[in-house]
């Protein structure tokens, strides 16, 4: 399978041996690297947290209570 690199458009083999996949090269993986450095790309929608109304405890002792017991033993 072939994928453009998200940098300068080139086809990739989307492969084991492709090192910098999804990028044809370590210079298109840093450049990349870069403009999320310095905020050029961004996540378009910001992470949100939910308001304390929103938390259902119940819900959380309930996926908690369904843990093995030796979850944290480990």
């Amino acid at each position: 399978m072939k994928v453009k690199c998200p940098t300068c458009q080139t086809d990739v083999v989307w492969s084991q041996e492709s090192k910098y996949r999804p990028f044809c090269s370590k210079k298109c993986q840093l450049i990349d690297l870069g403009e999320w450095a310095s905020e050029e790309k961004v996540i378009s929608t910001p992470a949100q947290t939910p308001s304390p109304e929103e938390i259902d405890i119940e819900e959380i002792e309930a996926m908690l209570a369904q843990q093995q017991d030796d979850f944290f033993k480990h």
